[in-house]
């Protein structure tokens, strides 16, 4: 009977923990629209590039960006190399050498290169950012701060959140030219032959609405990897309140949010 209602129990505490899901998810998307508008507004607020704020910032956008620069266009090299090979060995196989390059360009420019972008200044920047953020909310850093009349908001989130956004769109930037330089060559080899077929391929894969669509899903990448974790670090507490809960929490709300906008840029190129 014992065994009984303790298996009973704890089915009635799953089922509210499944039905207070989508609770959790809905009150963790308003407080990133929040957070969201109040970095927006203090981005446009002249008083928050003062000199100790500009300092900060200058800080965030080098270490969050240079180191991953020669790691990330390593990738990205390797990568495109990898994909260019198999695609153009398919293709001769089956007869399509003629969309070999097109296929490359759309797997690699318009999906792959501005995915994995995000997911390395996610994993590598922001979600740590967002971890540090807890911590010092919870042991008094962000309230000392506010004692001494420095907005934490302005001193702390701001240049993180600044910075994840210019390094994911740098990364992906430099590696979607990385990846186009690359396709030409394993394609047409290292030769200008192939250019004037390549920059009409070129223009033909990016019209106007798969440019719109490509540079909205790239703004809408970096503002998911930079904010989600901020706001995370801001507002929740982890379950157990490890570094280690606040960073896995961070990246599976991240990747959710992210393989959504990839879904929905998926439907606006190709439906």
């Amino acid at each position: 009977m014992t065994l009984l209602s303790q298996a009973s129990r704890h089915a009635s505490r799953s089922l509210q923990g499944i039905a207070r899901a989508p609770l959790r998810w809905a009150q963790a998307c308003w407080r990133v629209l929040h957070f969201g508008a109040l970095i927006l507004a203090l981005a446009i607020t002249p008083s928050s590039y003062r000199r100790e704020n500009r300092q900060a910032m200058a800080r965030h956008l080098y270490m969050d960006t240079v180191p991953l620069l020669p790691w990330f266009t390593l990738l990205s090299a390797v990568i495109s190399l990898v994909l260019t090979r198999i695609v153009v060995v398919t293709a001769i196989s089956y007869g399509l050498t003629q969309y070999a390059l097109e296929m490359l360009i759309r797997v690699l420019v318009l999906e792959l290169i501005p995915l994995t972008a995000a997911l390395f200044v996610a994993l590598r920047c922001t979600i740590p950012h967002g971890a540090d953020l807890a911590a010092m909310r919870r042991d008094g850093t962000l309230d000392a701060l506010r004692r001494q009349g420095i907005d934490p908001v302005g001193r702390e989130l701001l240049p993180r959140v600044v910075a994840g956004v210019f390094s994911t769109t740098m990364l992906a930037a430099l590696s979607c030219v990385v990846a186009m330089v690359l396709a030409y060559i394993g394609v047409y080899g290292f030769t200008w032959a192939g250019l004037p077929g390549y920059t009409r391929m070129f223009g033909q894969v990016f019209n106007p609405a798969v440019t719109l669509v490509f540079g909205l899903k790239t703004a809408l990448f970096s503002l998911a990897v930079s904010l989600m974790p901020m706001a995370g670090g801001l507002y929740e507490s982890t379950g157990d309140g490890s570094r280690t809960s606040a960073e896995l929490q961070g990246l599976v709300r991240v990747f959710a949010v992210l393989l959504l906008i990839e879904l929905a840029s998926l439907v606006g190129n190709y439906y």
